[in-house]
């Protein structure tokens, strides 16, 4: 996991770099293989913003948003990218357990392709 923080008009501190990370790794459970996380914070007026971008063999998800703290924002960033994670597991899940599909073994794929030749 390669992971990417940006600030816009914000200080940066260790305590939100780590806050950061540590929120990065809970969408671990999600994932297979490699993928890159780019975060993007900034403050406007009163409003704290952050955005998270995920990008992995899974397909690329997105989320944004304020709120008067960073540290909720980016609660809330995390758990929109989690529901986002969570969903597209369960449709792939529903695909390939799809109830009366048959299961091969290695050896009836390998007498299949065998036949067709």
């Amino acid at each position: 996991m390669n992971v990417k923080i940006s600030y816009k008009h914000l200080e940066h501190s260790p305590a939100l770099d780590l806050k950061i990370n540590e929120k990065s790794e809970r969408i671990t459970k999600y994932l297979h293989g490699s993928y890159h996380v780019d975060w993007v914070c900034w403050t406007d007026e009163n409003e704290h913003w952050a955005e998270l971008k995920v990008h992995s063999d899974q397909g690329d998800f997105f989320a944004k948003a304020s709120t008067d703290s960073m540290y909720k924002t980016l609660d809330k960033v995390i758990h929109k990218i989690e529901r986002q994670l969570d969903k597209e597991k369960d449709q792939r899940n529903k695909i390939h357990n799809k109830p009366g599909a048959k299961v091969y073994t290695d050896s009836e794929v390998v007498t299949e392709v065998e036949e067709e030749f």
